[in-house]
């Protein structure tokens, strides 16, 4: 049984984004093939929650491969996604700080119907906690046409250069 949605995604205006994929840019480090995030919607700094979305094309590096002749995008894609977001927000809001943030872990992650190319897949990451500036752990869900397609949690860590 999904979780009660952490917004009502029906209320976000998706044509008209507060950033587009070149200020994702200036913030998240994924490029090419791992940019899994295409816009951001709505943010709302009081209540540490954001909305965006990631347009699933039939152009996508695994569409080819996963399933031939019935692309499903896999659950470790959505995962990403969701991980971009929850990373925009902890940079761009300077949550944690580090060079990158990186997964720490996920838990209760949940798949309720497939994601196939040719759709916007809405993402809504929420703040659970943040621990000492190091660790910042999201609730995370993904939607298509209003339908939650997946859901669960994730701890973004930093990531320094100088860790290397």
């Amino acid at each position: 049984m999904p979780s009660e949605p952490l917004v009502d995604i029906s209320q976000y205006d998706f044509q008209n984004p507060i950033y587009t994929q070149d200020d994702i840019r200036r913030v998240n480090p994924q490029r090419h093939e791992m940019e899994q995030l295409t816009a951001i919607v709505h943010v709302d700094e009081e209540n540490h929650l954001i909305v965006g979305y990631k347009e699933v094309t039939d152009k996508e590096f695994w569409a080819a491969g996963h399933m031939p002749g019935f692309p499903l995008m896999p659950g470790v894609v959505q995962c990403e996604a969701a991980a971009q977001i929850g990373g925009f927000y902890a940079r761009k809001f300077d949550l944690i700080g580090g060079d990158y943030l990186g997964f720490g872990g996920m838990d209760a992650v949940r798949f309720r119907k497939p994601v196939f190319p040719n759709c916007r897949l809405d993402l809504v990451a929420s703040v659970v906690r943040v621990r000492a500036r190091k660790l910042a752990q999201f609730r995370f869900q993904g939607f298509v046409d209003g339908q939650m397609m997946f859901e669960g949690e994730m701890l973004g860590v930093t990531v320094s250069r100088d860790q290397v």
